[in-house]
């Protein structure tokens, strides 16, 4: 999966990023290198779905797919 991402940079120093088709996932950093890195973890974070409070039946199976 190819996400876009737009990095700023901050007033106080630094960048920030958000990746606008994931709603609410940013993050920042002191260095564009920390940056890329947060940016990784944001994202994963974003996309972890526990799945608790959704019904499963016995008969309904759970994957994970890499995309």
């Amino acid at each position: 999966m190819k996400l876009k991402v737009v990095i700023h940079e901050a007033d106080e120093g630094g960048y920030w990023a958000e990746v606008p088709s994931i709603p609410g996932c940013a993050t920042q950093g002191d260095s564009f290198e920390d940056l890329l890195g947060n940016l990784y973890e944001a994202v994963e974070g974003c996309l972890s779905v526990e799945i608790q409070d959704i019904p499963v039946s016995e008969t309904d199976k759970i994957i994970e797919i890499a995309v």
